[in-house]
Parts: C-alpha cells; sequence; structure tokens
C-alpha cells in the first residue's frame, strides 16, 4: 500500500542518526549540515547503546525532526550524500562500525514498502523507537496505528539504551 500527501505541503520527517566512529563529531556535523538544508530541527536526547549483531565501541543515537517538501527518494539521497561526506565505508557490511548512519523514519503518514516507509527500525530497535518516543509520542504510527509512546511502552526487545547529554 502507498499513501502519499501533496509534494507541495510541508510534511514532518523524522530521521534516525547514529555513529560509533567520533560520534559526537560526526552527530554535531550531520544535525548542523539538516539545519542548514531544511531549517530548525527538533532534536531528541542523545543515547548510548551497544553496537548490535557486531562487537564494537558503543553508538551514540538521536531522532531529528523537521518539515520538507522533498520527496522521500530527495531525502534519502541527500542523507546518503551526508553519510558519504562523513567518510561512511560501507564495505564493512549491515552490522559493521560506521561513522555515520542516518535513516528516514517517518515521512509525514506516508506508507510505502518500496521506501522502507515508517522504517521497520521504529518497532526493531530502542535506539531508535527511545529517542522517536521523546520526540514526537503522539504521533500515529502510519500501519499500526498505534502512538510512538504506546510502541515504546510495550516494546519488547531489549531496552539496553543509556541517555546521555544532549549534543
Amino acid at each position: 500500500m502507498i499513501s502519499q500527501a501533496r509534494a507541495d505541503l510541508p510534511e514532518r520527517v523524522y530521521v534516525s542518526a547514529g555513529s560509533n566512529i567520533d560520534p559526537r563529531a560526526n552527530l554535531e556535523a550531520a544535525c548542523e549540515a539538516l539545519r542548514q538544508r531544511y531549517g530548525e530541527l527538533e532534536l531528541s536526547p542523545l543515547y548510548r547503546s551497544s553496537a548490535e549483531g557486531f562487537s564494537g565501541p558503543d553508538f551514540l543515537n538521536l531522532v531529528a525532526g523537521f518539515k520538507v517538501t522533498e520527496s522521500p527518494r530527495e531525502i534519502r539521497r541527500r542523507l546518503a550524500a551526508l553519510e558519504a561526506q562523513a567518510g561512511r565505508d560501507r564495505s564493512g557490511g549491515k552490522f559493521s562500525s560506521r561513522t555515520l548512519d542516518l535513516d528516514l523514519l517517518l515521512h509525514g503518514g506516508r506508507i510505502d514498502a518500496s521506501l522502507k516507509l515508517p522504517h521497520p527500525d521504529i518497532e526493531r530497535y530502542a535506539f531508535v523507537l527511545r529517542p522517536l518516543a521523546d520526540l514526537a509520542p503522539d504521533f500515529r504510527h502510519p500501519v499500526s496505528g498505534a502512538t510512538i509512546a504506546e510502541l515504546w511502552r510495550d516494546f519488547s526487545g531489549t531496552r539496553e539504551i543509556r541517555p546521555v547529554r544532549r549534543l
């Protein structure tokens, strides 16, 4: 199922950001680049979490919210460019250390499986869901209809995340 909004109306989007290689510097640079491109950002608290699926340094994670008129594809291209600017090396596979990992979680209420909207990691990982719940507790998941706060309350995965100071 694909649901779309009018392209000329701003949509609230949420992007997860994580890093375990010079994480503070990479996350600060990513947030500044997003701010320069999209204007005012809402930022969740910053969280520390253990590496998932591999042994490596802890990650720092947050979620940024902002309004756009760009399509999800265009936003994803911009996020990939920011990852490349941060020196992201994709040769290590999905479960590896990274300078920067940016994922488009939500684009308004859009549902599009080919674009991974809403992003499946929302319901898989505490390091995505918890900062999203801090930032958008009343936002309704486009598929389940549950609020993000309800999803966090009912989350059954590992909750090994620790808050750290804001950026």
